[in-house]
């Protein structure tokens, strides 16, 4: 009886039962809701957002690996194997689940004010809000340090944004002059945002003038009803099709003191909110990878060629063996960091490994697999050249693997090879 890698390499037996649980939860959703449109709505390039959010949101996978304000307070592994799961249907799906929990909502529950976790994190998790993170701008992708869009304090802050120049009545009087002395004006943009053109609130860093160079980063939470917001969609993508991605654009969009992230400056921020992305990316191109292998094998054992089935010529299972042997290494490096996250945390540089290694090693399975498909491959009547076309963007976003590679060499040399 023919196993699947999950089988060979004992998984499952490596899960705790609400792990299983977790798992058998999010494939069920999978294959019933989603695999059956998946590859209608790669094709015409969209994703029905806002009726498929409010399912995944009752699915409680949003921001499911944070406590409190409606979320499931899930383990990370729990989160990962989540993630695996979705991008086993397509990554654009993990995606819309990781920029809404691991970026956006992350964000706020870690670095916001009880203001702005109260009014944002409920309606996010039940999916009835969406979020997106505008860090990338045209120009400025892996150094983000060199970021254009700028926050100003309006005219009037330097009259009236301390308490000693405000008059006593001036808190409960709403004047104009104090409303200016309290505003933040942002102007800029930002490019590759997922969720973008969707979104109801977007998590947004911008340069200010608080202190000096990356240090006077900050982030700020804006309704995107906001004036002066748009976020244009990008359209002509060959990958990501079933994800809604677009930019950002501020003109002079005025936001209360409010509106800034209080609980961190700099680029510390950011980095760590996508280091809780990346690690969903770890658990997820393994989904992606294993779709892929499963279908390539059942193509073998069901195509003949020369009178006997492709999967019994010693060239087939080699390529199959060697894409088995590659998938279930990167599934145990994924669980072995999620249970190092779950313990003592992990590291940036070893989820900088586990991204690398596994999209690197899912890229190669998927191109692998389209050759056992032959002419098949390349239709979407099978999902493998839809993932191998995905996977080139998971293998260049939330960090290249050129930056990760240099992220591993600088721990393993103490060489900071970054300039």
């Amino acid at each position: 009886m023919p196993q699947t890698v999950d089988e060979l390499f004992a998984i499952d037996s490596l899960l705790h039962d609400d792990e299983r649980a977790v798992v058998d939860l999010v494939r069920d959703f999978g294959t019933k809701r989603l695999r059956p449109h998946i590859a209608d709505w790669f094709e015409e390039g969209r994703l029905p957002v806002r009726e498929l959010a409010v399912e995944l949101g009752s699915l409680g996978v949003f921001g499911m690996h944070l406590d409190g304000y409606g979320c499931a307070g899930a383990s990370a592994t729990a989160y990962g194997l989540a993630c695996r799961e979705l991008e086993a249907v397509d990554s654009g799906l993990r995606s819309f689940v990781s920029v809404q929990g691991s970026l956006s909502m992350f964000a706020i529950w870690k670095f916001g004010s009880d203001e702005q976790k109260d009014r944002w994190l409920p309606d996010m998790a039940a999916g009835r809000a969406l979020g997106c993170f505008g860090l990338t701008e045209p120009d400025f992708g892996s150094n983000p340090a060199g970021m254009r869009t700028r926050a100003n304090r309006s005219p009037g802050a330097a009259a009236s944004g301390t308490k000693e120049n405000r008059s006593p009545g001036a808190a409960a009087s709403g004047t104009k002059a104090n409303r200016d002395g309290g505003d933040w004006i942002l102007n800029g943009a930002k490019m590759w945002i997922t969720n973008a053109p969707v979104a109801d609130v977007a998590v947004v860093w911008a340069r200010t003038d608080l202190a000096e160079g990356a240090r006077g980063i900050r982030g700020f939470v804006i309704p995107t009803d906001t004036p002066g917001f748009s976020a244009p969609e990008i359209t002509r993508k060959m990958s990501l099709r079933a994800s809604v991605t677009g930019e950002i654009v501020l003109e002079d969009v005025r936001v209360p003191a409010s509106a800034m992230l209080p609980g961190v400056e700099g680029l510390r921020g950011p980095l760590s909110c996508l280091n809780e992305a990346r690690f969903g990316i770890v658990f997820g191109a393994t989904g992606a990878a294993r779709d892929c292998l499963e279908t390539a094998i059942a193509y073998a054992g069901s195509r003949e060629v020369f009178d006997k089935p492709l999967s019994g010529y010693q060239l087939t299972q080699r390529k199959i063996a060697d894409m088995a042997v590659d998938l279930g290494t990167s599934q145990l490096l994924a669980l072995h960091l999620g249970r190092l996250k779950d313990a003592a945390g992990v590291r940036p540089e070893q989820i900088s490994l586990g991204k690398l290694n596994n999209v690197r090693n899912a890229i190669a399975i998927a191109r692998e697999c389209r050759t056992i498909l032959g002419a098949n491959g390349i239709t979407l009547e099978y999902p493998v050249i839809r993932h191998a076309n995905n996977l080139e963007s998971v293998l260049t976003y939330e960090g290249t693997s050129e930056m990760h590679q240099l992220m591993i060499g600088k721990a393993l040399t103490g060489e900071d090879a970054f300039r």
